[in-house]
Parts: C-alpha cells; sequence; structure tokens
C-alpha cells in the first residue's frame, strides 16, 4: 500500500486518466477527493472507488472556477484532517490552427489547464503551509515542444512549467514540493493523434501503427507513474518534470543556455553578428515518445 492514508485530490478525474489516476491511488490505499464536471460519470467513479472500499469524496464542478477549488481542498481538509497532495489533471482541448483560432477557444482552453493550476497551487499550497505536502501539475509533450493545432492547449502546459519553478522558489521552504508529469497515454484527448497517423499510413498504403507502437500506454498503466510520484519513495523529487508510458520514462532538464558571451562593453549588432555568424542554431523538433 504505497499511499496508505495519504490524503488526495485529484482533478479531472472522473473519466479518461484522471480516473486511471483515482482508481490506482485508491488501491494503494489513498483516501480521495475527485472532482469533474460530468456529475453522473464522477458518481460512477464514485461508486467504483467506495465498491473497492476506500475512502472518498466528491467535487463536481470546472477546477477553473475560484470556488470549485476552494471546495476541492476545503472538503479533503474537513474530510481528512488535511491534505496530502493535489494532482491537477483536468483539462479540455479546443484543436485548431493558430490562424483559425479563435480568442473564446484559446481562453477556454488556457482556463481549465492554467488558470486551473494557479488556482490548485495557491488553495493547495495556503492548506499545506503548516504540514508540508505535494502539488503534482500534469503536463504534455505539446507544452514542452509545441503542438500542431494546439496553440491553446501548448501555451496553457508550458504555462503549467512555469508556474512549477515558481513554485517551487516560493513554496519549497513551507516543506512543499511541486513537480509535474507528462503521461503519454491512449486516451479520448489523444484519439486526434491516432487518426491523424491513420490517415498518413492510409496515403502510404501501410497498415496504422497502434497507439502501443507509438508509445502511448493504456491509463492504468501509466497511472503507476503517478502512484510512484504520489508516494514517499519519491519524496526526494522536487521541481522535476517526469515523462511515462508505462514502458519508457524520463525526466526533463531545465531549459539551459548555450553559446554564451560576456563583453565589459556593450555589444553592438555587428558584435552579436560576428558571435552567431557560424553557429548552428539549436535544434527543434518534436520529443520522441518510444526508443526508435
Amino acid at each position: 500500500m504505497k499511499l496508505a492514508g495519504k490524503r488526495i485530490a485529484i482533478t479531472g478525474s472522473s473519466r479518461g486518466l484522471g480516473r486511471a489516476f483515482a482508481v490506482a491511488c485508491a488501491a494503494e490505499g489513498a483516501k480521495l477527493v475527485i472532482n469533474g464536471t460530468n456529475k453522473t460519470a464522477l458518481g460512477e467513479v464514485e461508486e467504483q472507488i467506495r465498491a473497492a472500499g476506500s475512502e472518498v469524496h466528491t467535487v463536481a464542478g470546472s477546477i477553473a472556477e475560484d470556488d470549485v477549488c476552494q471546495k476541492l481542498v476545503s472538503t479533503c481538509v474537513t474530510a481528512y484532517g488535511g491534505i496530502d497532495t493535489i494532482i491537477h489533471n483536468a483539462g479540455v482541448v479546443r484543436d485548431r490552427t493558430i490562424l483559425k483560432m479563435s480568442p473564446e477557444e484559446f481562453d477556454e482552453v488556457v482556463a481549465v489547464h492554467l488558470r486551473g493550476a494557479f488556482l490548485c497551487t495557491k488553495y493547495a499550497g495556503l492548506a499545506m503551509k503548516e504540514t508540508g505536502g505535494h502539488i503534482i501539475l500534469i503536463t504534455s509533450g505539446s507544452g514542452l515542444a509545441g503542438g500542431f493545432g494546439q496553440a491553446n492547449y501548448a501555451a496553457a502546459k508550458e504555462g503549467m512549467m512555469g508556474l512549477l519553478r515558481t513554485a517551487v522558489l516560493e513554496l519549497t521552504k513551507f516543506n512543499i514540493r511541486t513537480n509535474a508529469m507528462w503521461p503519454v497515454a491512449d486516451t479520448d484527448m489523444t484519439q486526434v493523434v491516432f487518426e491523424r497517423a491513420k490517415g498518413l499510413a492510409e496515403q502510404k498504403g501501410e497498415t496504422a501503427p497502434s497507439p502501443a507502437e507509438m508509445g502511448f500506454g493504456a491509463p492504468d498503466e501509466v497511472a503507476q507513474g503517478i502512484v510512484w510520484l504520489a508516494s514517499d519513495q519519491a519524496g526526494h523529487m522536487n521541481g522535476q518534470c517526469l515523462s511515462f508510458n508505462g514502458r519508457r520514462t524520463a525526466l526533463w532538464r531545465h531549459p539551459s543556455e548555450e553559446y554564451v558571451l560576456f563583453s565589459d562593453d556593450p555589444m553592438t549588432a555587428d558584435d552579436l553578428a560576428a558571435h552567431f555568424k557560424d553557429i548552428t542554431p539549436l535544434p527543434f523538433g518534436r520529443p520522441k515518445l518510444v526508443q526508435a
């Protein structure tokens, strides 16, 4: 029971990956508060967890709303006497290329992912200030390296990383750790990736690769990453970004500078031109999910 007695709140846990996170954490002994906007689906997860003998409470509503996030944290504190971990998993996608995306589509995605991450960090941080705790933000490869048709989603997920680094600076002194996880899972949200792969394969007269062949694990497999990250076995982790697809894992490096030049005198544009003239630009590309 890796999470025995742990008091954990999970946003976006009524379906898909969040549901798998909740079920896996409950199976390891955690006491849960789960959240989602679909009350019927949320109730089904609650019943599943209770039937397995675990404690669970529900808070319905969008985590982008201030009062919903406050209630999520306060429910955990009231029901269990405190909160040890919050996992911000809730998310939506409104995929469209930058030139076609509406301001409303941009704002909606950023609100759930990034505003939700801020609210979770704020209210969980306030509740954890005297006791310590752990904040886990669910990020994405789009946030680390961009995603075609996902300007809103990528911006929100990369924004999470800036929030995470700031939380490390501000909250570590209260014994509050902040980490991120990039779960590479076969869910409703990732179906667009498989449809694209299928279309490309058909154009070439080839068989479309399976999700596993593309590096996507089943939700229950990927949920083991959250179980470990939320456990005391990962107690030495702070400010880290973990990727996990059930079969492959890695830590992602903090951005660092290259080709540094310093001058005692202010540089001119010509100085910059001379410095960068023979330097090859740093590589830009999508991260690979599985070994070739």
